[in-house]
């Protein structure tokens, strides 16, 4: 039997993270394969540059976790070795030439760090909600600088980033409004940390332009929230429901294979073609 509603009982929350909410804002047909398809549909091969994002990204927080008097470029470079991830490069020679720019880049980056500056947060888990959404990430570092707090995010793409591209990220506001939620202090600056380049791209947000992100984020979610009910209820995956979006993206997308307007849209990437040029 249909449940009734009644004016004034509670919606049910749309439980998310800022990757669900941006999967389907990307591209509906590979959301339904990524969160609703069960068992979900096979992969493409793995990624070289999610392999050496990962690499950097733990030795990062690893460093961190080292006693104070350990935090030296040198043993940010040991953990990047020790921890280095080969999925996705061509070969063995490939893999241990980025294995050796990754140790030089992440070196390099620990030895611009004040190893006594504690963060907050490495890789925490914060949340938040609203009356539609109960959404949760987690940050790569969580700083304190004076009352506020910072959000870093760590970047290791081909490409530069710019303010534009804090300024933008829904998934770093979302960041700065769960930590100020959890930690009760303010949280607007949010910054994109580049490791191949060393530039930093900071943005300054207000409580308004965080509360833009954050319906921006309800939007969404509502939408995904009507797929996912259509999905579950009444076996709706049509592309009425979830569309496909073709574009040149196509060629990076894990779902590819099942999907005949991606090929056509785009060739399959090799899984080296993202590592950064130079």
């Amino acid at each position: 039997m249909e449940q009734l509603g009644f004016d004034g009982m509670p919606q049910r929350l749309y439980t998310c993270t800022p990757s669900r909410l941006n999967t389907w804002l990307d591209c509906p047909r590979r959301y339904r394969m990524t969160y609703l398809d069960r068992p979900m549909p096979p992969k493409g091969p793995p990624w070289a540059h999610n392999s050496l994002g990962a690499s950097v990204h733990n030795a990062l927080a690893g460093w961190w976790r080292l006693p104070l008097a350990e935090r030296t470029p040198e043993a940010a470079g040991r953990l990047l070795v020790r921890g280095w991830l080969t999925e996705g490069f061509r070969d063995e020679a490939q893999s241990a030439r980025w294995r050796e720019r990754a140790r030089e880049m992440t070196e390099r980056y620990v030895a611009g760090l004040d190893p006594a500056d504690e963060p907050l947060g490495v890789e925490r888990t914060v949340a938040t909600r609203t009356d539609r959404i109960a959404v949760s990430g987690r940050i790569d570092r969580l700083d304190a600088r004076g009352e506020e707090l910072v959000v870093v995010d760590y970047k290791t793409g081909r490409h530069v980033l710019t303010s534009d591209d804090a300024r933008g990220s829904l998934a770093l506001a979302i960041y700065a409004a769960a930590a100020s939620r959890v930690l009760r202090r303010p949280c607007r600056r949010v910054e994109l940390h580049h490791l191949p380049s060393g530039e930093v791209a900071v943005w300054e947000h207000t409580d308004e332009s965080l509360a833009r992100h954050m319906r921006r984020a309800e939007q969404i979610a509502a939408e995904a929230a009507a797929a996912d009910e259509a999905y579950r209820s009444h076996g709706r995956a049509d592309d009425e429901v979830f569309p496909p979006r073709p574009s040149t993206l196509c060629g990076w997308c894990d779902f590819a294979r099942h999907c005949p307007e991606g090929q056509e849209a785009a060739p399959r990437k090799e899984p080296w073609a993202a590592l950064p040029a130079g």
